[in-house]
């Protein structure tokens, strides 16, 4: 039997706390530098998704090329099957990399695509600060 949110099972388990859920969302997957989200962005392998909010972006700039895409409709726009997709998000084959501010709400983000199917999904490491910090191209 599956447990799914809200199920009587998944009301039985206990609670998980922020750095351990974290840990088992960062298990699934591998996780990205900014120097090879960079190049991956470069060669065209990867799509650059910034989901900080507005007051981020306005402080702190833009990843040149990357998509900005609020984390309330991440997964609407990146969904190959919907109807309010990003033109490039074509295929559950697309290799995504989630930025956020710092590298922690990227990675339940990631989370989140792949559970659309999307299993290339990934995020960067250190999130924006990480990118800046690489002195890598902001705008």
């Amino acid at each position: 039997m599956s447990t799914t949110p809200g199920s009587a099972d998944a009301a039985s388990q206990p609670p998980v706390g922020i750095d351990e859920l974290l840990e088992r969302v960062r298990a699934g997957y591998e996780r990205i530098g900014a120097q090879q989200a960079y190049e991956a962005a470069q060669a065209g392998d990867a799509l650059l998704v910034d989901i900080r909010y507005a007051a981020l972006r306005e402080r702190d700039g833009l990843i040149p090329g990357a998509h900005v895409v609020e984390r309330n409709e991440l997964e609407w726009r990146l969904d190959p099957q919907g109807s309010h997709r990003l033109p490039e998000a074509t295929s559950h084959a697309l290799r995504v990399v989630v930025i956020c501010n710092e590298g922690y709400a990227s990675s339940l983000a990631a989370r989140s695509l792949h559970q659309l199917g999307l299993h290339r999904a990934t995020d960067l490491v250190g999130g924006f600060q990480a990118w800046r910090g690489a002195g890598l191209p902001v705008e």
